[in-house]
């Protein structure tokens, strides 16, 4: 998909995105309306079930390999190092679960962070193994610093979402796993909320998972899980069946041997349907290119924060560096954000309402790259109207 063709084709761009015919979606950090081609994926595949026989099993191994290599392109990685597995909590709870833990082993974690990525840390509790909670000065900044004054000799994973939820605030992945694997400490993230809008290559990382539902533009419950080849023989899948336990002929055997690949965390049969949904989103983003994507979400977040800085409201993360995301996360100091984004919803503009861990209001914003000026310019229209009336 060329992104200039797009954005200056408006009848494309509806066919492409039909949401956009209906209302300005500008909650992408949430759960994303499907785009035409990842649609089309999933339909064409339930039509062609109506129809198959065992000779399409071949197809479906044949899509499955594709899909397999189009998330490990998205990954900078490789296909032998990715399990097709959704949503980002089954892959959380994969890392937190699989893993040798010892008594008195610690896991640094995030208090404050999205609850599939809090509670398989603290449950390890169970197992003797001592979770850690990250002090941060403002919610959601997680610095190399911070990182590195939590670790003791005892941390062996570090937990981190790529991106805080509530503000956006990014992380430096690159920076922070070169100084864990410094010192010998694995590093799980859970890239969920930059994954499909910016670049993220898993160079410096153990163990990802991500659910294709927001920035991917992909279906729900189809994700990406990835796990480093080093680490399949210390990660033990948690979930056995035919299809990652060696089972010649579907018999079963006196011994486990799982696969050589990734796939060893995929016990049966794999949800084809929006698997290849998520593919489809994958590959149009790509296409469209994954620096023009992230520079595109930047700029429309640069608008929208300087418009809604007009009228008093204020960004709770960066809205312009390397630490900043595809969400904008605003407060107002007297404003009633609640009565706003019903507001919005009324006039068919979609954002997010959400709370901190000190139930903070925050109006979330987080557009994609076939959101428009005039559609942002429209949203602030709308907060202008709603906030004087």
């Amino acid at each position: 998909m060329d992104l200039s063709d797009l954005l200056r084709d408006e009848e494309l761009r509806r066919r492409e995105f039909p949401v956009c015919a209906q209302k300005t979606f500008l909650a992408h950090a949430a759960v994303c309306p499907l785009p035409r081609a990842a649609a089309d994926a999933v339909i064409e595949q339930a039509r062609a079930a109506t129809v198959s026989g065992p000779e399409d099993y071949v197809t479906a191994l044949r899509q499955i390999k594709a899909a397999r290599e189009t998330c490990a392109r998205m990954l900078d990685g490789v296909p032998e190092e990715v399990a097709l597995l959704g949503p980002t909590s089954l892959g959380l709870s994969l890392f937190a679960g699989g893993l040798d833990w010892q008594p008195g082993d610690e896991v640094v974690y995030y208090a404050g962070d999205y609850p599939a990525n809090v509670y398989p840390w603290i449950d390890l509790a169970r197992r003797g193994v001592v979770p850690r909670a990250l002090r941060t000065e403002r919610p959601g900044e997680i610095t190399p610093e911070a990182v590195e004054a939590a670790l003791t000799p005892r941390t062996r994973l570090v937990a981190l979402a790529s991106a805080y939820f509530v503000t956006g605030y990014r992380i430096d992945v690159d920076a922070i796993g070169q100084m864990l694997h410094a010192r010998g400490v694995l590093f799980s993230l859970d890239a969920i909320q930059t994954l499909g809008a910016f670049p993220l290559s898993v160079r410096h990382v153990d163990f990802l998972a991500a659910d294709a539902h927001k920035w991917m533009l992909g279906p729900l419950a189809a994700g990406i899980v990835y796990v480093k080849k080093e680490h399949f023989g210390r990660l033990r899948p948690l979930l056995l069946g035919a299809a990652n336990v060696r089972s010649p002929d579907f018999v079963s055997q006196a011994e486990i041997v799982f696969t050589d690949t990734a796939a060893r965390y995929e016990p049966g049969v794999l949800n084809l349907g929006p698997i290849l949904g998520m593919a489809a989103s994958l590959e149009m983003l790509m296409a469209a290119g994954k620096d023009r994507v992230a520079a595109r979400i930047g700029s429309l977040v640069g608008r929208l924060a300087a418009g809604l800085g007009k009228l008093g409201f204020e960004p709770a993360g960066p809205v312009t560096g390397r630490n900043a995301s595809g969400i904008l996360a605003v407060t107002h100091p007297s404003a009633d954000l609640t009565r706003l984004f019903q507001a919005l919803q009324e006039r068919k503009t979609t954002a997010s309402l959400r709370h901190d861990a000190h139930r903070r209001a925050y109006l979330r914003w987080s557009p994609h790259f076939y959101n428009t000026e005039e559609e942002i310019d429209r949203a602030v229209e709308i907060v202008k109207e709603a906030t004087v009336g």
